[in-house]
């Protein structure tokens, strides 16, 4: 299958912008016969929000809100899945930094994920995430989300490699240099392909290394975005490497753990 991420620069607190920038680069991906595409975290609100109220102004419901809808009807229209970052407000009106999962007809909404691991200033608006890791079946691939800055934590992929993850979508909002190097890393030690959708652009000061990353089981770097250009890369994976965690004759990654040793 084909895979895909959309690196873009959303505009802060413009959804309705978002989601004609977002639209066109899905597209593009589409076009180039990509099933599975991975939009940023926060993609269609910006991210350095400088109060909550400014977070509630742009934050909807999944699955009844905005965005979701934005994603679920280009979705069935294209006849792909699509993972995307998004500011939730829950029905208690607690904000969560989340994800959405979308399909084709038949599969409309399929699931979310809230961010486990907020980052610097996200703990001033969000709740931390509170559905643990999951795994969605999409029926030709199983694919984990978890969002930016989880990655710093192996236990995040590590988790959703043991759920049997075949890929792992991360939508992001990066501002430090390292993802872009570690990612490969936790697609090798996982044995899963890895796809890292982050955005470009400055925000108050805060500036985005773009540099959207899908890699393999094997470390490979298969494709690799600009620092300051919005793109979309599509590369072919083979999911049958995904789901062989054999390293050779002797050695299985997961069959060789030792978890009673991994204990404090």
């Amino acid at each position: 299958m084909k895979v895909a991420y959309v690196q873009m620069k959303p505009v802060f607190l413009e959804p309705e912008l978002n989601y004609s920038k977002a639209e066109e680069l899905i597209r593009e991906a589409a076009d180039k016969e990509a099933k599975l595409i991975v939009l940023p975290e926060l993609f269609d609100t910006g991210y350095n929000f400088r109060s909550r109220e400014e977070v509630e102004e742009v934050a909807g419901q999944i699955p009844d809100g905005p965005t979701t809808e934005f994603l679920v009807e280009l979705a069935k229209e294209l006849e792909v899945f699509i993972v995307a970052g998004t500011a939730e407000k829950d029905e208690k009106g607690n904000l969560y930094n989340s994800a959405v999962v979308v399909g084709p007809v038949g599969w409309g909404y399929i699931g979310k994920y809230r961010k486990v691991h907020l980052f610097n200033r996200e703990k001033l608006f969000f709740k931390p995430g509170n559905l643990g890791f999951h795994v969605f079946n999409i029926g030709i691939a199983k694919v984990g989300v978890m969002i930016c800055f989880d990655w710093f934590f192996p236990e995040s992929a590590r988790t959703l490699a043991l759920k049997g993850a075949d890929i792992i979508a991360h939508p992001s909002n990066l501002v430090m240099p390292y993802a872009p190097r570690a990612m490969p890393i936790r697609a090798l030690e996982n044995r899963v392909y890895t796809i890292t959708a982050n955005r470009i652009g400055e925000e108050f000061g805060l500036r985005f290394i773009g540099k959207s990353t899908i890699a393999s089981p094997k470390a490979e770097v298969l494709a690799m975005g600009s620092e300051d250009k919005e793109e979309v890369g599509v590369v072919e994976i083979d999911l049958s490497l995904a789901r062989d965690k054999r390293i050779n004759e002797m050695n299985d990654i997961f069959k060789d753990r030792r978890p009673q040793y991994y204990t404090l």
